[in-house]
């Protein structure tokens, strides 16, 4: 499981907002040509529901997968769920994938720590938005995003 840092820009989920989440998700999944299967909600749940990016194995081993999805399962709902923009993979340095929400409208870019793996959201708006909007307008691109990471040791391994 990853290391997490709380910060004032973490994205927590009461019941309501993250139903809210669950819903315009499956809703998505739904105009995808996905299946709503116990398992596909459950994933999503569980993605919705965390603090920070979980790879396949923090999933899979989840306690809160209660479908008993085996690991090729979730995998298969990830890779769906990423073709269809409704989860983001963060495929960090020389670490494992990680996988996110992406909900509309927000998007979280991180610290990295070399040594350890530990993933740290950052605590600022992002600088690269407004460079981004820009390029969308001088170069008619749409649906621009960006993945920005940060590489270094955190304080613990310095």
């Amino acid at each position: 499981m990853l290391h997490h840092h709380h910060s004032a820009t973490c994205r927590h989920h009461d019941k309501k907002s993250a139903q809210k989440v669950l819903e315009a998700a499956l809703a998505k999944t739904r105009e995808g040509g996905l299946r709503r299967t116990r398992a596909l909600e459950n994933v999503l749940e569980i993605l919705i529901r965390s603090h920070e990016p979980l790879s396949l194995a923090d999933i899979a081993e989840s306690k809160e997968l209660k479908t008993g999805a085996d690991r090729a399962t979730v995998f298969r709902l990830l890779v769906k769920l990423e073709e269809r923009g409704i989860i983001r993979r963060l495929s960090l340095h020389d670490r494992s994938t990680y996988y996110t929400m992406i909900e509309e409208g927000h998007h979280d870019d991180y610290l990295v720590c070399t040594k350890c793996g530990r993933i740290q959201r950052l605590d600022i708006s992002c600088p690269v938005e407004a460079l981004e909007r820009d390029i969308e307008k001088s170069s008619g691109f749409t649906r621009l995003y960006h993945e920005l990471e940060f590489y270094g040791l955190c304080p613990q391994c310095a």
